[in-house]
């Protein structure tokens, strides 16, 4: 009985054993790389990549938001790669930044993009090109037109026949055609400034290309490793009204119209013109005469007797309540001793009269409106 036991777990140590042999054999380790989205200043800065490459090269990066040469405290082995529109730079940093090129300094720097509403120009000066203060400064005039070679020439970019070609005269070296340059290194002072046409080539991804990338290790190996390297680049933020103007309207597109909806079933309507009431023709008293005589013709006579008497117990009420409160004949005694009347005429007051006699009742109203003066 135990050797068929034993012969039992052995079989099945043999069926799992060779389970596993051929998973072992027929499994394949395969790594696979996956691009996650980008985030923080990874997703909205497009230098990033380039800082990361030279951090790796061991050179110091410095990234800024905005070019401030006294915050960013320029040495004259530093070099500067700044990626905006130099078109928008303030005037105050210019100078600055001229003085710290003579002192030694490398910039790089791209000509501003073709903008019509941007571009600006000044009497007398030559029709084919825009005004650029700091470029027309380092003798580099921008073009009107943007870049027009169908490819780069050999060692560049493709990215700069898609940017605006400039004239650098004098600037050694210089690649371009008879239409203008695409790069040209100036020399400013003890300094340098590389002008290409765009710096696109530096966006992201656009660095996993090999042409790309030594073109952006040639321009920044022109600067002294023992600087750092600032990379400014220049994020136009529009305003929080226009993000909410451009993106927000699936919110205040719906809140406008219910707020419309509301103000329109709430405010006053007017209508044609109301033309004034006419005037009363009749006095008060002619009323109440027509009224006595509607109710007389249809025999309600019992109801013109029975609205004077209640007018003649509401101002007793008033004026002698102890007197209202009374029933019967001790209250007619006591209307006699107020109102100075025979009795028998206030007995006949407070009794409705007939009717169809007219004269009856015509009575007991005279005595009922004297006895309510008398009171």
């Amino acid at each position: 009985m135990k050797w068929r036991i034993a012969l039992l777990v052995l079989l099945g140590l043999a069926i799992a054993g060779g389970l596993v042999a051929w998973w072992l054999h027929t499994y394949e380790r395969v790594t696979e790389s996956v691009d996650i989205p980008r985030t923080g200043e990874a997703a909205s800065n497009p230098l990033f990549d380039l800082g990361v490459v030279l951090e790796n090269d061991g050179r110091t990066v410095r990234h800024w938001r905005r070019l401030e040469p006294a915050a960013m405290a320029l040495g004259p082995h530093d070099t500067v790669l700044y990626d905006g529109d130099l078109r928008r730079l303030p005037a105050r940093v210019e100078a600055p930044l001229l003085d710290w090129l003579r002192g030694g300094g490398h910039l790089i720097v791209a000509a501003p993009p073709v903008d019509v509403v941007g571009d600006t120009f000044e009497p007398g000066v030559d029709e084919h090109h825009v005004r650029v203060p700091l470029l027309d400064a380092m003798g580099v005039h921008a073009r009107l037109d943007r870049a027009r070679c169908s490819r780069a020439p050999r060692g560049l970019p493709v990215e700069l026949c898609m940017g605006r070609q400039f004239d650098a005269p004098g600037a050694e070296p210089r690649i371009g055609d008879g239409k203008g340059d695409l790069f040209a290194r100036v020399a400013v002072g003890r300094g340098s400034a590389d002008v290409v046409s765009s710096l696109g080539f530096l966006d992201e991804g656009s660095l996993r290309h090999q042409h790309n990338a030594e073109f952006a290790h040639q321009l920044i190996a022109r600067g002294d490793r023992r600087g750092a390297v600032h990379l400014v680049h220049v994020s136009d933020m529009p305003s929080l009204w226009l993000t909410l103007l451009r993106h927000g309207w699936p919110v205040w597109l719906p809140l406008l119209l219910a707020l419309a909806g509301g103000l329109w079933a709430r405010m006053r309507r007017f209508g044609p013109q109301v033309p004034s009431p006419v005037a009363g023709r009749r006095s008060l008293l002619e009323h109440v005469a027509a009224s006595g005589a509607h109710h007389w013709r249809y025999g309600r006579a019992d109801a013109l007797h029975l609205a004077m008497l209640d007018a003649f117990h509401a101002r007793l009420r008033r004026r002698d309540p102890q007197a209202a409160a009374l029933q019967g004949h001790v209250q007619v005694q006591r209307l006699v001793e107020r109102t100075g009347l025979p009795e028998a005429q206030v007995v006949d007051a407070l009794t409705p009269p007939d009717p169809r006699d007219r004269k009856a009742l015509v009575a007991r109203i005279a005595t009922l409106v004297r006895m309510r003066t008398r009171l």
